[in-house]
């Protein structure tokens, strides 16, 4: 077990019982946060060949100079 890891565990035992449900809810949205992160990054990256034809073309290069 890393040292963060265990600093943290040990934190966490000496809080109240209402203030451990807290952290437990913290923890899961940092989670699900991350989860859709990766979803909407994985999404865009799907995209791209299918925006490629719209996003690069000669008459919107101007706009990449931008």
């Amino acid at each position: 077990m890393l040292a963060i890891e265990q600093v943290l565990i040990e934190k966490i035992r000496q809080l109240p019982p209402q203030r451990m449900a807290e952290v437990e809810d913290f923890i899961d949205f940092l989670r699900a946060s991350d989860e859709k992160h990766r979803i909407t990054e994985a999404a865009a990256k799907a995209s791209e060949p299918s925006f490629a034809a719209v996003w690069l073309n000669d008459e919107d290069a101007a706009y990449d100079q931008l």
